[in-house]
């Protein structure tokens, strides 16, 4: 059975299944989603827990010890799995598929993992665990839809804001939900229940924005100006490598301008995204973004790329962090 977040509630109120995975790239959606199956669990009358971390060098056996040892006070145990690396790789992917063809009758098992490739999410050891159990994936609220997700939260809390008061915050939390999840529970200590003005919400929320070189391609392949400008004045403030930058920016021009080309000779556009290594859920923005492109808007770009490696690389002068954001000016203009 596959589930939404949001699904999962009610999920829980109905009935428990005996195998439950929960992933995601965002910590706080994974915690919380994993934390109301645990309490589900202690409701259900599983007492007892047995923590598993599967990290380089894990033991796959221990999985089915821990499901197979009795509780020392004859309760149900939750076997509480977690894959930091976001794959169990092959000996953890048989391991889950057999105990996921019998089940432990005693035990519930919840694996949790952050940072899922899609790859992952077609393979055999997944496909295992949604037939014995319950899959829930946990996507991230990208930018448009933060704000709906920050007024969902302040609405726990009997509080509310408006428009520009929901912006404002996720502008300042943009790509950190648990920052996100900290500041609404600061507005909550502050202020009473009710309507936020946009003033209380200034005076209280911190610049908490996590800027990375992933938001800085997001940021380019869907054309937004302002929150490219910003994520660059982030990672400059935050004493980013210039090199990393130019890497970033340069791998996401040379994919456009090779895609674009190939376009331009009418070759069709899901060949051309493989050959560009263009997969899952990079495909669509990069989809839009290359039918905006010109192909001499690409080449113009790559030269202001390879002008920009010369002063970072001192053979040229000029001011990097200029030169990037008149870069990303280039690319995403129409």
């Amino acid at each position: 059975m596959q589930l939404k977040g949001e699904q999962l509630a009610a999920h829980l109120a109905r009935e428990l299944r005996p195998v439950y995975l929960v992933y995601g790239d965002e910590p706080l959606l994974v915690i919380e989603a994993a934390d109301a199956i645990r309490a589900a669990a202690r409701r259900q009358g599983f007492d007892e827990r047995k923590v598993l971390t599967a990290i380089a060098g894990f033991n796959w056996h221990e999985l089915h010890h821990a499901a197979g040892s009795m509780s020392l006070f004859g309760g149900r145990t939750l076997l509480d799995l977690r894959i930091p690396g976001g794959k169990p790789g092959r000996e953890g992917g048989l391991a889950l598929q057999e105990y996921c063809a019998r089940p432990s009758p005693d035990s519930l098992l919840l694996v949790s993992m952050i940072g899922v490739e899609w790859r992952e999410e077609k393979s055999a050891w997944m496909a295992a665990l949604a037939a014995a159990g319950v899959v829930v994936r946990l996507p991230s609220p990208g930018l448009a839809e933060l704000p709906g997700w920050l007024a969902g939260r302040l609405a726990r809390q009997q509080q509310s804001a408006d428009a520009d008061g929901l912006r404002f915050i996720a502008e300042r939390v943009e790509g950190n939900l648990l920052a996100a999840h900290q500041e609404i529970l600061k507005l909550a200590v502050l202020y009473p229940e009710g309507a936020l003005s946009l003033e209380q919400i200034r005076d209280a929320v911190l610049d908490v924005a996590r800027y990375d070189l992933d938001a800085l391609r997001e940021a380019l392949l869907s054309g937004d100006v302002a929150r490219l400008t910003r994520t660059l004045d982030g990672l400059q403030q935050e004493g980013e490598a210039p090199p990393l930058i130019l890497w970033a920016l340069t791998e996401e021009v040379r994919a456009l301008a090779q895609v674009r080309a190939g376009l331009d000779r009418r070759q069709p556009l899901d060949g051309l995204l493989r050959e560009a290594r263009v997969w899952g859920p990079r495909q669509a923005p990069f989809r839009r973004a290359v039918q905006r492109m010109r192909a001499e808007q690409a080449n113009a770009a790559l030269a202001h790329a390879a002008r920009i490696d010369r002063m970072i690389k001192g053979a040229l002068r000029g001011d990097v962090w200029d030169e990037f954001r008149q870069l990303s000016l280039r690319l995403v203009a129409s």
